[in-house]
């Protein structure tokens, strides 16, 4: 899966887009993915710092990574 994939599928489960980054950075209180020295990241942003940081060699497996993780928390939420 690509960014632009992940987004498609995203937008189609019509998640707020404040609940996410795609573009990995510090947004407060966010599930982030990006890319940073060569690797993909997968985390959660709170507070300017990265927690449960994971990281992968490829977008793919970032992609999927996000994807299955943030949807399980969306349905923990009762988000979905």
């Amino acid at each position: 899966m690509t960014l632009i994939e992940l987004q498609e599928k995203l937008n189609t489960m019509k998640i707020p887009q404040n609940f996410y980054s795609l573009d990995g950075g510090l947004p407060n209180e966010a599930y982030c993915i990006g890319y940073n020295k060569g690797k993909w990241e997968v985390y959660y942003s709170e507070r300017g710092n990265k927690t449960d940081l994971k990281k992968f060699q490829s977008e793919n497996e970032a992609c999927n990574f996000f994807y299955i993780s943030f949807t399980k928390l969306m349905k923990q939420m009762d988000f979905l």
